[in-house]
Parts: structure tokens; sequence; C-alpha cells
């Protein structure tokens, strides 16, 4: 395949030396100095999306417009989501988005609903996420932890909202950010109750797992139209 690679941060070199060993062959790299457009995008297969959340819809937009598959791994534009999810459903082209691109950390997205469910059942026990990431990390909490919390709040109904801080409001569902230096990323969700806690932690060695789920994401979505997420890629849903 011919890629496209939409941002070179950590991720994107991560990214660019994997596939360097592989059979595929990035031919544009758009950074703040080499900004994207339109006529950059003919005769590529796929793009994949890791750059600012200030440029990240823009270069959806064009992708989908010139027909070209973009796998989205930036977060922070999801306001924008319907309507460039309505835009590619329209051109006919593919979109797939994904708060991170990890196996581990989908199959952690997995765990967290299922364990989300069984815990508010049984009731008694009080959900909350923490969060760890490198210093450089502008997004907090990250787009991860925004996914993960929306799954609680979606099983425990006594919780409306997240903060991003300690909080004694009943509502809210915490979750604490941290920022330590050369960390790739750490998650724990935590089920406390009057007698004991549970916890579920997913723990990234290095930035490695995210670049070759990416890869994964772009190899899968050739040839696809519609919007997908990991789960279509892993076929998770289906999984009994």
């Amino acid at each position: 395949m011919k890629i496209a690679l939409l941002g070179y941060g950590k991720l994107g070199k991560t990214i660019d030396a994997l596939l360097l060993e592989s059979t595929h062959e990035v031919v544009l790299k758009v950074t703040s100095n080499n900004p994207l457009h339109a006529s950059d995008l003919a005769g590529i297969d796929v793009a994949i999306e890791v750059s600012t959340p200030e440029m990240a819809a823009h270069h959806i937009r064009l992708c989908i417009e010139a027909g070209v598959p973009v796998v989205v791994g930036t977060t922070g534009w999801y306001h924008e989501f319907e309507a460039l999810s309505q835009l590619c459903q329209t051109k006919k082209s593919a979109l797939l988005h994904a708060t991170n691109f990890s196996v581990g950390v989908n199959l952690f997205f997995q765990l967290n609903k299922l364990m989300a469910r069984w815990m508010y059942q049984l009731g008694g026990y009080a959900p909350s996420l923490l969060e760890i990431h490198h210093t450089e990390k502008k997004d907090a909490p990250s787009g991860t932890g925004i996914t993960l919390a929306s799954d609680l709040i979606a099983a425990f109904p006594s919780k409306t909202h997240w903060v991003n801080h300690v909080s004694v409001d009943f509502d809210a569902l915490e979750i604490i950010s941290q920022r330590v230096d050369k960390e790739p990323g750490t998650h724990v969700v935590s089920y406390i109750s009057d007698v004991d806690s549970i916890s579920l932690v997913h723990k990234a060695v290095n930035r490695e797992g995210f670049a070759r789920g990416a890869i994964l994401a772009a190899e899968w979505i050739v040839d696809r139209k519609g919007v997908f997420t990991m789960s279509d890629v892993l076929g998770l849903d289906q999984m009994k």
C-alpha cells in the first residue's frame, strides 16, 4: 500500500519505523512545515491521521473528499464527528476512528464494559479512573480515558458526567490525570467498596503497540466503505 502519514510526532515516527520493515510504503509525511493539500492525496491507498486536534478534522475532510480511506488516532476533534461521518457516508468513503489503536487497550475497553455492568448490578462499588501519560501529552484526560469513562457512565446511571479532578460529587465520575516523563500510557479502572477494591489495569510498555494497531487498521480499511472503529477491525463484538 501507498500510505500517507498525517502527523509526525512520537507515534507517527514509530509507525514510520515499523512500515520500513513491511511491504508498504510511506509516500507522504505531513508535518507543521509540510501541510496537507488535496492534490497530495492522488495515488494514496490509505492515510493514517496522528497529528493534532487542531488539524485532524481538516485532514479527515480532505481525505474523505479525495476518496482516500483514513484511519484516525488523534482525539480532540469529536465535536465534528457527526458532520464528518455524514460526509463520509455521502461520499461513499471510509473513516476508521479510535481513541487508541492498541489491540490490548481495545480488549481492555471490552473488559471495562463487561466489568462495569457486573459491578453496577451487584451494587456497593463506586468506580473511578486513573490515567498516566508522558509530560508532552497535550490533552487531559486522554482520549482513552474519556472512552473508558463514557463506558462507565453508560453502565452506572448514577453517574451523569466525568470530572478531571478529585470530587465529592456523587453524580460525577472521577478521572485523575497524571503526567510523568517518558510514561507511554497507564490506565486503571477501580471499584471501591466499604470492604475491598478491585482494579483493571492496562500498562503500555512502549508506543509500538499503538503503532502496530494503526497499521493493522490501515490494512483492514482498504477497499471498505463506511465508518468503523477498532472493534470492527478486531471483531470484538462477535466474540462470546
